[in-house]
């Protein structure tokens, strides 16, 4: 956003340009201005209003402003984490063994999906990210957000949190809330920070060197360069499982090589922590240049790339319960033959090489029995292993192994515009714009196989990649007229096409193969992350018209009122609608309060991929699928579904309802605001309840069919022709799937409290801040043709603290700035891993900083000063999770930091 400062007469006319079709790009939402940034002047809002000059103290909904500076006050890198500490309703998560969403976490405001936040940077609309989050730690299973942290903190200048439901002016997924990064404007000056820290265990180092440079652009322009390149090393809180001390206490050998296992560390066999961040470089670029009195073209984009690699659970290759099917697990042989006998012991799978009943033959399984029933039968390992034409992954990876999961990301946007005024004296302002901007990640999974391949698999794949590109043109007019009220009425209008388009690329051939062992039980695809077996792309558009008045009625009285209609090529249209306002009781105390109607449209990813995770349901590791509803394999299970008698699944958008009601005040020298919100949600775009699979293929049989696995099922039904059995390529080991649908609705209340004072102490300049939240998501409805579960009911309601808020203690005497924070996170519950009834924490965050000279500054700074941790997971013995990663503060302990910054 360019605001010109008011410094010289001849820029008058450009400032009010500037200003007032700066902000015509955005909706009517005035700002209540948080307590990092308030202060004794009145601050003049430059988002969300159309009227020019609209005060702080004169909004009728709240947004929190966060200067650039004050949110790079703690010890991390990443821009989410710091919004965290800075927004108390604002949760983001590490994500250890997520999948994709461990390369672009998923962030929640108020506890609603990532996808009902939108997302601006200088007041447009900012890409989605290419991940979908199919493990979402239940609130944002299967939302597909935008990619905050390729966004450099220096390149901020402020960040506006608005914390109200905006889809009458900005269109789609504004109904928690709308997050604006606006970006620094300066046409002089030079700055550049360098920053170490690492945790107190002696891990998780990390480093980040970044520069902003402000440039003139001829006498009535500018351009403001950022750049960032950051590490950040994982960490690792993991312990042993109990099944791996199972085998090491029996004495099976192989289990003491970890590091052959996880190819990262010996101390235990399973990586978990937070992921590795290597090559994380981001550019960006804001500039604007007046062209005559009454136009300014402008123009901001950005380039980042970085490589995230997170882990995977430890594939066993002998306990019974935690064996990986289709690798290692067979069926129950007999001890004595190694022939497959329902009433035997467990074994370890053996693969024929030149097909069952083809040449000589091989036994089922590999007998398992001794001490802890963990050693495969010597005899039989030497007789599998001295054949040549028997194979078993117990001969060849004797250990186990743990795939190391990650990608390869790539984001880039530009965008174009030209602003000002159709003729100087009309009145009458508009902003033509034009954007693009895509985000792209390269898969890779290593240290793992393609089972099917048997002996000539590859140990690293790389599955594919995905992409999401936006394109978008807009134009915006405003128009004063003078109606004799206390203000002149603003009528603001304009429309807005986007289009969006989700890519999938096909991985390497290994990756998603069906090879020659599949037949025999053995998986197909890379095990743990299936590679893609084409390239695909799936699209749609929208058309968005609003209208958007507000005026002060008198010199107490403020009223707005917009209404958006926009249709979707895949979804239908809709039309919504906002009216705010507030009143002046006095200047020391104001009511202000908002009504309006929002929704979300699924994304053209979210209707169309085909995805398989690995879940850890009650101890026991099993694959979970995600199908598309047009797909063979997902109108074989819509099928299934509707012969349960609830409906066929489909998909559309859902709709919200917001209502908010707060106040105002001033009291001695303090001031306050207190919000009340209330949001409910209808038809929640959503992945349903997990069905079986094998029951769903099963349905698709001739009547009186069982099929003991789903390998046996597909392969029958193939070659009775009711299926395309390479329609189901990479599906051989899935236990479950789901559909995106629209399924369940949910009511959001809570209250947001900000408080502020200043004060001199000591000689010098003290300020004091508050700022909680309150907020309770309750389940309505959990659906009724494609119900989500229990489970995700419970993440809904009870992961994340219903109460968060911060308090800090800022000082500044001489060259010496002091910071002291103290941040609450209440109680909250992981029912799926078993950590219920975790008690409320209060972490504290501490800095201080030494302004060496005019131009450099030195910090020293600590967040989680006591070294806090949360509860240990009561069944870390079976997934190896030290702790809950759904943990609202981490796991990672306390952190320290050093910063030097120099700036000319």
């Amino acid at each position: 956003m360019i605001i010109m400062a008011h410094k010289k007469s001849k820029l008058k006319k450009r400032n009010e340009i500037a200003i007032a079709i700066s902000v015509a790009l955005m909706a009517t939402l005035p700002i209540q201005v948080s307590a990092q940034q308030e202060s004794t002047v009145e601050k003049v809002i430059v988002t969300g209003t159309r009227m020019m000059d609209r005060s702080a103290a004169d909004s009728p909904v709240p947004v929190d402003i966060i200067s650039g500076d004050e949110l790079r006050i703690n010890s991390s890198s990443d821009i989410q984490d710091m919004l965290r500490t800075a927004i108390p309703s604002f949760d983001i998560n590490t994500q250890p063994i997520s999948d994709a969403a461990t390369i672009v976490r998923p962030a929640n405001l108020r506890g609603l999906s990532p996808d009902n936040v939108l997302v601006l940077v200088n007041g447009k609309r900012r890409h989605r990210g290419s991940i979908i989050s199919f493990l979402g730690g239940g609130i944002s299973d299967g939302a597909q957000g935008v990619d905050i942290s390729a966004i450099p903190s220096m390149a901020i200048k402020q960040v506006e949190v608005l914390r109200d439901g905006a889809s009458s002016q900005y269109g789609s997924d504004a109904i928690a809330g709308v997050i604006n990064f606006i970006l620094k404007d300066n046409s002089e000056g030079f700055e550049v920070s360098t920053r170490y820290g690492s945790t107190y265990e002696g891990d998780g180092n990390n480093y980040t060197l970044s520069a902003n440079a402000g440039l003139p652009l001829g006498d009535t322009g500018f351009v403001s360069l950022t750049a960032e390149i950051r590490d950040v090393e994982g960490t690792v809180r993991s312990v042993v499982r109990d099944d791996v001390a199972a085998m090491v206490s029996a004495g099976y050998t192989p289990a003491f090589n970890f590091q052959t296992m996880n190819n990262y560390t010996g101390d235990v066999p399973q990586y978990w922590g937070q992921p590795d961040v290597e090559g994380d470089i981001k550019f960006f670029i804001n500039s604007a240049f007046e062209i005559s009195e009454a136009a300014e073209v402008y123009m901001f984009g950005n380039y980042g790339e970085r490589e995230v690699t997170g882990g995977f659970f430890y594939r066993n290759p002998v306990t019974d319960g935690n064996q990986r099917g289709g690798v290692y697990r067979g069926p129950r042989v007999d001890p004595l033959t190694g022939l497959a006998d329902p009433d035997g012991v467990h074994s370890v799978l053996v693969g024929d090489l030149d097909g069952l009943g083809v040449g000589g033959s091989c036994i089922a399984g590999i007998p398992i029995g001794g001490e802890g029933n963990v050693f495969p039968d010597p005899n039989f390992l030497a007789q599998v292993a001295a054949d040549d034409n028997c194979f078993s992954f117990i001969n060849t990876i004797p250990g186990g192994f743990v795939p190391r999961f990650g990608g390869n990301n790539e984001d880039m946007a530009i965008a174009v515009g030209i602003r000002g005024e159709l003729k100087i004296g009309t009145g009458l302002f508009y902003d033509a714009s034009a954007q693009r901007g895509s985000n792209k990640t390269d898969f890779f999974i290593r240290n793992t196989i393609n089972a099917s391949l048997g002996p000539a698999t590859p140990r690293d794949f790389v599955p594919g990649g995905q992409e999401q590109t936006e394109t978008q043109f807009k134009l915006d007019f405003v128009y004063r007229v003078d109606a004799g009220l206390e203000s002149d009425v603003n009528i603001a209008f304009g429309t807005e096409y986007r289009e969006e388009e989700f890519d999938l690329f096909a991985g390497d051939e290994a990756s998603y193969a069906l090879g020659p062992l599949a037949s025999q039980g053995f998986s197909s695809s890379s095990n743990g992350f299936g590679g893609f077996p084409a390239d695909t792309s799936a699209s749609q558009d929208s058309t968005a018209f609003y209208i958007d008045v507000e005026s002060d009625i008198t010199e107490k009285v403020t009223l707005a009122v917009a209404v958006r209609a926009e249709d979707f090529s895949e979804f239908g249209n809709t039309t919504d609608y906002k009216i705010a306002g507030i009143y002046h009781f006095s200047d020391d105390f104001r009511i202000r309060g908002a009504i309006s109607s929002g929704f979300h449209a699924p994304t053209a990813g979210q209707a169309n991929i085909t995805n398989v995770t690995t879940q850890n349901v009650q101890g026991v590791l099993i694959d979970q699928g995600t199908l598309p509803l047009s797909s063979a394999a997902g109108q074989l299970a819509s099928n299934f579904i509707e012969s349960l008698g609830n409906g066929r699944p489909e998909l559309g958008t859902e709709d919200a309802q917001n209502f908010a009601i707060g106040v105002g005040f001033n009291l001695a020298g303090s001031t306050w605001t207190i919000d009340y919100y209330n949001i409910e949600l209808t038809d929640r775009v959503a992945l349903g309840a997990n069905v079986d699979f094998l029951e769903a293929l099963t349905f698709a049989a001739p009547s009186g069919t069982n099929f003991e696995t789903v390998s046996e099922a597909l392969t029958s039904l193939d070659a009775q022709g009711i299926i395309d059995r390479q329609q189901f390529v990479g599906l051989d080991d899935l236990s479950q799937f789901r559909f995106f649908s629209n399924s369940f609705g949910t009511t959001t209340t809570g209250v947001d409290v900000v408080g502020n004072i200043s004060f001199d102490l000591w000689g010098g300049d003290s300020r004091v801040t508050v700022a909680a939240n309150y907020n309770k998501t309750e389940v309505d409805s959990v659906g009724t043709v494609n119900p989500i579960g229990a489970g995700r009911v419970a993440a809904i309601e009870d992961l994340l603290p219903n109460t968060r808020a911060n308090v800090s203690w800022s000082h500044t005497e001489g060259n010496i700035r002091t910071l002291l924070r103290a941040n609450y996170y209440g109680g909250w519950d992981d029912t799926g891993n078993g950590v219920n009834g975790v008690g409320a924490q209060v972490l504290i965050d501490a800095q201080v900083a030494y302004q060496f000279s005019e131009q450099l500054e030195f910090v020293l700074g600590a967040d989680n000063l006591l070294d806090a941790y949360p509860e240990k997971n009561p069944g870390a013995g079976g997934s190896g999770e030290l702790y809950s990663e759904s943990s609202p503060f981490g796991f990672n302990g306390g952190s320290w930091y050093l910063q030097a910054r120099f700036t000319y």
